[in-house]
């Protein structure tokens, strides 16, 4: 059976909120050896990305170093947006 899934390659820079989203929900506490995928490249080089789906796209991430430190940003910044009030402010659960 032919998957009709679109497959796109995306480097860390590239990257938008959305599949940081999602490889954040994938891998919360970040991926392991088994989770990568290896292949080489059209220049022959040798390429390491965690997959992602959408409905209809296969990503494929590169990893990278920073990869790894965006995802945890992106965590940490997901985390610190439910401990603020609109002001960005730490909130106040004791009004009053």
């Amino acid at each position: 059976m032919k998957s009709n899934l679109k497959r796109v390659i995306v480097d860390f820079k590239k990257l938008d909120n959305d599949i940081l989203d999602l490889l954040v929900e994938k891998y919360p506490d970040g991926y392991e050896d088994r989770d990568i995928i290896t292949f080489r490249n059209a220049q022959n080089e040798v390429v390491e990305c965690v997959e992602v789906k959408t409905e209809d796209t296969l990503y494929l991430v590169k990893i990278s170093k920073r990869l790894v430190a965006a995802m945890e940003d992106h965590d940490l910044d997901e985390d610190s947006d439910n401990d603020t009030d609109d002001l960005g402010l730490p909130a106040n659960d004791d009004e009053d």
